[in-house]
């Protein structure tokens, strides 16, 4: 496959490992060159590692079959995260390198929006955003705007990030899964 052929969650081989790309950004030929270049932002896949890559528009990149199942988190079984698939129950059971950043976004409600991605291997896709419950932060602070300083603020997954001050204990956010940021209210 072409370089200018590939999309957003395109599965490609580069360097002996498999990514899926995550974001396309396209430049447009210059003067001193009429070639369309992509940088890609890659993740790897078992998650754990990112990485860019620039290619022309005509070159080649060897792409990976996959297949994208709906699931569910079902439950924890010592190390491993067992999921189940929304369809025919069929269960997958990953171990901590592959499911990457979901223990800071899994919370007892579960998680809407996962994807087992099947490659070669199993591994997690997280939805773009999840909804979580502030547990700590510093007090309201009465006429605190939105274009304000930042504070930071924890949920009960672990993850802490800067939000605004207007932001009480108890609110639920949207927060993105791929920055870590928050996004808004939910």
């Amino acid at each position: 496959m072409k370089a200018n052929e590939l999309k957003r969650g395109s599965v490609i081989v580069h360097d002996g490992r498999t990514w899926t790309v995550r974001d396309i950004d396209k430049s447009a030929p210059t003067s001193r060159s009429a070639v369309w270049t992509f940088r890609l932002k890659l993740d790897s896949v078992p998650p754990g590692s990112r990485s860019d890559l620039t290619l022309k528009g005509e070159d080649e990149v060897e792409t990976a079959e996959m297949s994208r199942r709906a699931c569910a988190y079902s439950y924890m079984d010592g190390e491993s995260y067992v999921f189940m698939d929304n369809e025919d129950y069929t269960q997958y059971i990953l171990g901590p390198e592959q499911v990457g950043d979901l223990p800071l976004f899994l919370t007892e409600d579960g998680l809407e929006g996962l994807y087992i991605v099947i490659i070669d291997e199993l591994a997690v896709q997280l939805p773009q955003s999840v909804e979580l419950t502030v547990t700590e932060t510093a007090p309201f602070m009465k006429g605190a705007s939105a274009s304000g300083r930042a504070k930071p603020a924890r949920f009960s997954t672990g993850l802490e990030i800067p939000v605004p001050e207007f932001i009480a204990v108890g609110e639920r956010l949207r927060v993105n899964t791929d920055t870590h940021e928050y996004m808004g209210r939910a």
